[in-house]
């Protein structure tokens, strides 16, 4: 064990001072982050197999509150997902660092907290099956804080989507939407991955947007994600419910509001 490690696990006195300090100019620049439109990278806590168990923490700071600030990060290095901010907790799975498609994956981030060693540690929602895990990794799984105000909302009733910005309404597009033998899954999503379809042959012409969502079926290559691309070659479909679980959208809807999905975004489904 090298002797700076040594010192992240039990560090002496002026450490503490240094970290406590540390977390404090954290919190104070964190606070008014609400309406920044980027937040700076956070030290990386190295990972401390000797923590003891720390449940208590206090949140350092909330990264995301559902309406006007969502924060979310790429993947830095492969490390377990707790269900709790203590390595002797039970691992949910691991940092995995692309999406079946081979984008840098993302991962939406929660909250913060610092435990009694002054390790970091990162509360984010995980991608994949099952639909809806959240779970704890230590700072240094990440990489840089980006933050974005916006967000899209799929209402599958009324075959609608609505994008907001700031929490104030910009766009409302139909859409179609999975048929009831394979439903598009309801919850909190986000988009992790968007790339230009320029072949107009293509069913998922002109764009499309892979989100964290996964159902039984659907029309993504491969199965299980659920995509927002366009209309696959059927407009008079929309707004109505004829995918295997994607969202579909009609070309010139898809122009005007897939620029604006950009990795991260949550789309909420209800």
């Amino acid at each position: 064990m090298t002797r700076a490690v040594s010192r992240l696990l039990a560090p002496p006195a002026f450490a503490r001072r240094r970290l406590a300090g540390s977390r404090r100019r954290v919190r104070a620049r964190l606070a008014p982050a609400f309406g920044a439109l980027a937040i700076a990278a956070m030290p990386a806590a190295a990972r401390a197999e000797g923590t003891p168990p720390e449940t208590a923490a206090p949140v350092d700071a909330v990264l995301s509150n559902d309406t006007t600030l969502t924060t979310w990060a790429h993947p830095a290095e492969v490390l377990p997902i707790y269900v709790a901010p203590n390595v002797h907790a039970r691992e949910i799975t691991r940092i995995r660092p692309y999406t079946e498609d081979g984008f840098p994956e993302v991962y939406l981030l929660l909250e913060s907290r610092t435990d009694a060693t002054g390790h970091e540690w990162v509360r984010l929602r995980i991608p994949g099956r099952p639909n809806g895990r959240v779970g704890w990794v230590l700072r240094q799984a990440l990489g840089g804080f980006h933050v974005t105000s916006w967000r899209a909302r799929i209402n599958l009733s009324l075959r609608r989507m609505t994008l907001y910005f700031d929490g104030r309404k910009r766009l409302v597009a139909p859409v179609g939407v999975g048929k009831p033998s394979t439903p598009t899954p309801t919850g909190h999503f986000w988009v992790r991955e968007r790339f230009k379809i320029r072949d107009r042959s293509s069913p998922y012409f002109p764009w499309a947007i892979g989100t964290s969502a996964y159902s039984v079926l659907t029309d993504w290559p491969g199965g299980g994600i659920v995509g927002i691309h366009g209309a696959f070659g059927e407009p008079w479909r929309i707004p109505g419910d004829p995918s295997h679980g994607c969202v579909r959208m009609l070309p010139g809807d898809l122009d005007r509001i897939a620029p604006l999905l950009s990795p991260g975004v949550p789309v909420d489904i209800v």
